[in-house]
């Protein structure tokens, strides 16, 4: 009697444990957007104004991405150091960048660097591209609904040891219009912090899941929130 009891209990209090869990990891995330947020505001200031690139130069056997140098390589074993990312002097070290929610031990992870890089998308939209001058954040409208960084991830299945037979689940680094990767990792919704510092929740653009990995939850944002007007 007392064994069935503990048994009800128990079926009772996991699912509440684990919303409780998932909530717990949505306001980190939410946190860690809003100051990544407060560093690209503080970037901006100390920039005349310009956004940051996506991508820079190829030095030292990798690429200096706005989130740090990433070395080129195999897959998990790629050395990564986010002290080159463009935030990186506005946050005082590490401890924002990588979301509680982005599973890294699960079984459909693959890991790109030797440890947690980087769980956040840069809108790529807000990055110019090649040689051109970088766009003027104090000129952007609506700042209020345009996107600035995102929950993102990308569903890999041409780097081994994922291949279009074993699609695996991977960090990404910007989210846009034509391609897959924002993640929606809290109850289907992404975390996105705007250019005018505050942080929301958005659903997946209708008819955009990435169906190699639909547990993934990997798809679109709305367009809206990535266009700059």
């Amino acid at each position: 009697m007392v064994l069935a009891v503990v048994g009800v209990l128990a079926a009772l209090l996991l699912p509440a444990l684990a919303r409780g869990k998932a909530a717990a990891q949505r306001l980190r995330c939410v946190g860690n957007l809003y100051q990544l947020g407060l560093a690209a505001q503080m970037y901006w200031d100390d920039h005349a104004g310009r956004t940051f690139r996506y991508r820079g130069a190829f030095t030292n056997g990798g690429d200096v991405f706005w989130f740090g140098w990433l070395a080129r390589g195999a897959e998990g074993a790629r050395a990564f150091d986010a002290t080159r990312g463009a935030l990186r002097p506005y946050l005082g070290g590490r401890g924002v960048e990588v979301c509680p929610a982005l599973d890294y031990r699960g079984p459909w992870f693959k890991p790109k660097a030797t440890g947690a890089a980087y769980g956040y998308g840069y809108n790529l939209h807000l990055a110019p591209p090649g040689a051109e001058p970088a766009s003027e954040a104090s000129r952007l409208e609506h700042p209020s609904g345009l996107g600035l960084l995102a929950d993102a991830a990308q569903v890999n299945t041409f780097q081994p040891p994922a291949s279009p037979g074993n699609p695996l689940l991977e960090e990404f680094y910007y989210v846009c219009t034509n391609e897959p990767t924002a993640h929606f990792r809290h109850a289907s919704r992404a975390n996105v912090v705007f250019c005018d510092g505050h942080v929301g929740g958005e659903a997946m653009a209708p008819g955009t899941l990435d169906a190699r990995l639909p547990q993934a939850r990997v798809g679109r944002l709305r367009s809206a929130v990535l266009i700059v007007p």
